[in-house]
């Protein structure tokens, strides 16, 4: 009657698509030690990690608030389509990258040393995102 989409989760093959790209990056990029693609309403979906086990469902979450955060915030200054977040510290790098999926969109957390080539990251995660948005289309038939 109002052709409501009942399917709220994301398939067994788009969750194994996306696990399939975070093992891409992790094994593809050096200097990358943690990648998980979480829900954009703050679940971890998937998680692969080299060392630093960490709360992945705090940081999921956390993850979630910061994209809302900062979505907010490009809409004030009349930016659109805020495709990554990264944040530099003292001791490594944190990317938050948007998978803007029409069906299941997600964020993929990368966690990385100081010294990691950033380029080669951001090319991977981009690369990832599109063979997740690809599979998200063919999900929904």
């Amino acid at each position: 009657m109002f052709n409501i989409k009942e399917k709220r989760t994301a398939s067994p093959e788009l969750l194994q698509k996306a696990k399939q790209e975070l093992s891409n990056i992790i094994s593809n990029v050096r200097g990358v030690n943690f990648v998980m693609a979480c829900s954009t309403d703050g679940f971890e979906l998937a998680s692969i990690h080299k060392r630093d086990h960490y709360n992945n469902g705090k940081l999921a979450a956390v993850s979630s608030s910061i994209l809302a955060m900062v979505s907010a915030f490009t809409q004030e200054i009349h930016l659109t389509g805020c495709q990554s977040i990264t944040l530099d510290a003292e001791n490594g790098k944190a990317i938050l990258s948007s998978v803007p999926a029409k069906n299941h969109p997600m964020i993929i957390v990368a966690l990385a040393d100081k010294d990691v080539l950033l380029g080669q990251l951001l090319y991977a995660l981009k690369n990832s995102n599109n063979a997740i948005l690809k599979a998200d289309l063919a999900d929904d038939d």
